[in-house]
């Protein structure tokens, strides 16, 4: 009998896999299509256990489909423009090119003995020219639709990568590369309209049934729809009026001052003719655009000597100030501030000494607020002290709701519904990204590149010794002809945010190499993505990018209607952890330790780690596995089955040396057990019909686990199964049948094993081709029950009955067991209590 080996096994049937074109996807009509795609990776260079896990788990979703008779697309791409690219070219000199393709050389290296069921024939890179060529043209598209658009904007500026950074790039106020004090600076920009779906995109969250609640909520608050008032606080000195936007204009009575953004029309005429305030706002603007940089950052503000009119009282009049906590961007970059009743104008009030009035307090306690501001939810009644539409007693919405009422019957404000989301700002400072293929002409002004000259290829020849984009110092690649007059022109040397390219890739993957962004026929056919797979972290704005995407390629002509809504199914996988290992310097500063160097808690030298338990795989602090060396020493299988068995797959899973040789010592008596069996000859006798309605039982158990991603019940499972397989004094056909079963129930999660049993035990071709079980139904249903039997409150022995047996019957069997009669000793029992189906509980 042959022993288990993983390696052998594993490189034999994916060859067989790969010469066979199992996964090859092709548009058949005549079988239903399914679609299964990972969030695609970014070409870091390493794969590392979390790439197992969620590469793992689609390829579970997408043998069972394939085995349930379904046309199945599982491919690969890399996410491959970005800024760590070009940091390598500085860091170790050469070109972001080779060290991307390298990178992605390697990944795919490492990646294909996993025997994932991808159809590689598919596999693209966002930085080849072939796809970022195409996004040009959807980019031209969208343009001439009107759903892209140029002005100026304040961002995120890195001073020291003189770039623009996106707010997911701002890490405590810092470039996430540079480590710089990041900026706010007034740039030209390229932005897609995503505002103008705000509201649609916000209702039809409401349709995606199969998305987590938790990542439509994150998406709802993103988009963040309020209700408030829109008015105007008259000035003084007669100039143009102030208009604010509120979403609490009930506490309009607790005004303590009017706030503008230094960025504000008024705050830039003021700057342009005071240097006090000109070195005010230069001070603002050095802090980022982010919410929690602008929440966080100290709060500054400048009385500009400006005075307003109160709406509801002509002789109430309020000072202007310019507070660096107010963003241009949303609103109208103007606001009233009533510190009472919120937590950042009750700290800016504190710290300039102006007024803090109380507008309302709870039913039961009216302390004025000192430092903590009282912000109850807008649902819960508060008694009301002012409030000039005469409430006493209302809770935050019914105030509300009658102040906008109040305001616009009185003409002095209008309601107005708003969202948080704003327009995506695409542009980049860079040279790693999709060139922008546009044009800026002295004649014409800005025109779009013409689509037969496409795609705008990023120079080879550039150099990384001096910050900034080299796009702009290239000798001659910014120098070209106006494509509308000829005339001498220069090329837009911004280069497209990353978000962009992985915005659409799905729809790509449906015929990768259309000469137009997609080939409708195929898009029709293979969408929409039936089920998505990737983390939680981007829940918010690749999602909500991807939705914005689709609506857009829908309305230039690149994808059905049906598309509209990209992703049927979502599911966020949980993190893979380890034990972080580490001991500490002379300083007390913390040193890590790799897993292969720690052996029961100690260094080689006996020095005793520090262990910190279930941390996220992090390589600066070396608590990684190496899936690669995982492989080499158990095989894909063995990684395969432990990341899948170990807890739900929506939660973190904890990497074990320990958990992975017991997964492969599993794996090897599966293997046993199948060549024992395909070696046995045991006529059929009693015990048949036992262990096949225990496989039918598997069937229907493993089965429903896959289909609703329960990975670890199916394999909790699987392991009862085999036991009940091992124990078996069945009959060679019934085993043989049964193990078959087996290795077919194994197959998404540990193909190379299963196919070795399914041949093994004279299955017919592949079993990744072979068709899932079924359960007989009948099969399921057990004639027989056991039931416990309690011996003064506890158990002591069990029997088999069938199922409809009358209970005088029972008590009968019960009271002849061994255990029973032992306890009662000769004598009758003082009462026998038969549950049917449940228990016997005798007292004696």
């Amino acid at each position: 009998m042959s022993r288990y080996s993983a390696n052998e096994i594993e490189a034999k049937w994916q060859e067989a896999w790969d010469k066979a074109g199992i996964f090859a996807a092709n548009h058949k009509a005549d079988k239903p299509k399914y679609y299964v795609l990972e969030m695609f990776p970014y070409p870091s260079g390493r794969i590392h256990m979390g790439h197992v896990r969620n590469y793992t788990m689609g390829d579970v979703i997408a043998r069972h489909k394939l085995a349930t008779g379904h046309n199945v697309l599982h491919p690969m791409g890399w996410d491959a423009f970005g800024m760590p690219a070009e940091n390598a070219a500085m860091a170790i000199g050469g070109h972001p090119k080779d060290w991307t393709y390298g990178n992605i050389a390697d990944m795919r290296g490492q990646m294909k003995p996993l025997g994932l069921s991808i159809d590689w024939s598919r596999e693209f890179a966002t930085c080849d020219p072939e796809y970022y060529g195409q996004q040009q043209a959807l980019f031209l598209d969208m343009l001439e639709a009107g759903l892209v658009y140029r002005k100026n904007a304040v961002v995120n500026w890195d001073p020291v990568d003189m770039t623009v950074l996106a707010n997911e790039q701002v890490e405590n106020g810092r470039g996430w590369r540079s480590g710089a004090l990041v900026e706010r600076r007034e740039l030209t920009q390229w932005f897609f309209k995503i505002s103008d779906y705000s509201e649609e995109l916000l209702g039809a969250l409401d349709t995606l049934e199969n998305w987590p609640a938790k990542v439509r909520l994150m998406q709802e608050n993103w988009i963040g729809k309020s209700r408030g008032l829109q008015f105007s606080f008259e000035r003084t000195d007669g100039a143009e009026p102030i208009t604010v936007y509120t979403t609490r204009p009930d506490t309009l009575m607790g005004a303590s001052f009017v706030g503008i953004s230094p960025d504000h029309p008024i705050a830039k005429q003021l700057e342009a003719e005071n240097a006090e305030v000109a070195e005010f706002v230069a001070e603002c603007r050095k802090g980022g655009t982010t919410e929690e940089a602008i929440e966080t950052a100290e709060k500054l503000g400048y009385d500009t000597g400006i005075t307003v009119k109160h709406p509801l009282d002509p002789n109430w009049e309020l000072p202007v100030w310019i507070a660096n906590f107010i963003l241009m961007d949303y609103g109208t970059g103007a606001i009233f501030a009533c510190p009472a009743h919120d937590q950042r104008d009750l700290d800016f009030c504190r710290k300039y000494g102006l007024p803090v009035v109380d507008t309302f307090f709870a039913l039961d306690d009216d302390t004025p607020v000192d430092k903590i501001a009282f912000v109850p939810p807008k649902t819960e009644k508060v008694r009301w002290v002012k409030h000039f539409a005469g409430l006493t007693e209302a809770t935050g919405d019914e105030a509300i709701n009658t102040t906008v009422d109040f305001a616009e019957k009185a003409g002095w404000g209008e309601g107005v519904t708003k969202y948080r989301l704003r327009d995506w700002g695409l542009s980049r400072q860079r040279y790693w990204g999709c060139p922008i293929p546009v044009v800026h002409c002295d004649a014409c002004g800005v025109v779009p590149e013409k689509k037969e000259n496409l795609p705008v290829r990023l120079p080879d020849d550039v150099t990384f010794d001096k910050p900034g984009n080299p796009l702009d110092r290239h000798p001659t690649w910014r120098d070209c002809g106006c494509p509308k007059c000829g005339a001498p022109a220069k090329r837009e040397t911004d280069t497209m945010d990353t978000f962009v390219d992985s915005s659409w890739y799905f729809a790509r993957f449906t015929a990768p190499c259309a000469e137009t962004p997609t080939d409708l026929a195929e898009a029709e056919y293979w969408m929409n993505v039936d089920q998505y797979i990737g983390g939680i972290e981007h829940a918010i704005l690749h999602l909500l990018y991807s939705r914005f995407f689709a609506r857009a390629m829908q309305i230039t002509g690149h994808l059905p209607k049906k598309a509209i809504e990209p992703f049927d199914a979502l599911f966020t996988q949980g993190m893979v952890t380890h034990e972080i290992y580490q001991t500490r310097d002379a300083n007390g500063r913390p040193v890590y330790h790799l897993p292969e160097d720690v052996t029961d808690g100690k260094l080689a030298d006996g020095t005793e780690v520090e262990i910190i338990p279930s941390a996220k795989m992090s390589k600066s602090k070396k608590n990684v596995v190496d899936p690669v060396s995982i492989i080499s020493a158990f095989g894909a299988d063995t990684a395969r089955w432990f990341v899948l068995s170990d807890s739900p797959p929506e939660r973190d899973v904890e990497w074990t040396a320990s958990g992975a040789e017991a997964a492969f010592k599993h794996l090897s008596r599966v293997h046993r057990i199948a060549s024992e069996i395909a070696e046995s000859d045991v006529p059929a006798n009693g015990e048949d019909e036992t262990l096949l309605r225990e496989m039918h039982k598997a069937i229907h158990d493993v089965s429903g686990g896959v289909e609703s991603f329960g990975f670890n019940a199916s394999i909790a499972k699987l392991y009862a199964f085999t036991n009940t397989l091992a124990k078996s004094k069945a009959g060679t056909d019934a085993k043989r049948q049964a193990a078959k079963t087996l290795a077919q129930l194994m197959s998404p999660m540990t193909p190379h094993l299963s196919e070795e049993l399914w041949q093994l035990l004279g299955g017919e071709g592949l079993v990744a081709t072979a068709p899932w079980p079924i359960a007989d139904e009948a099969m399921l249903v057990d004639d027989t029950v056991t039931l416990p039997i309690q011996i003064n409150g506890k158990r002591r022995a069990e029997i088999s009955v069938p199922k409809d047996m009358d209970k005088a019957e029972v008590e009968k069997i019960a009271l002849s067991t061994e255990a029973v009669q032992k306890a009662l000793d000769g004598n009758a029992p003082k009462k026998v209590i038969v549950v049917p189906g449940r228990i016997v509980n005798v007292v004696v």
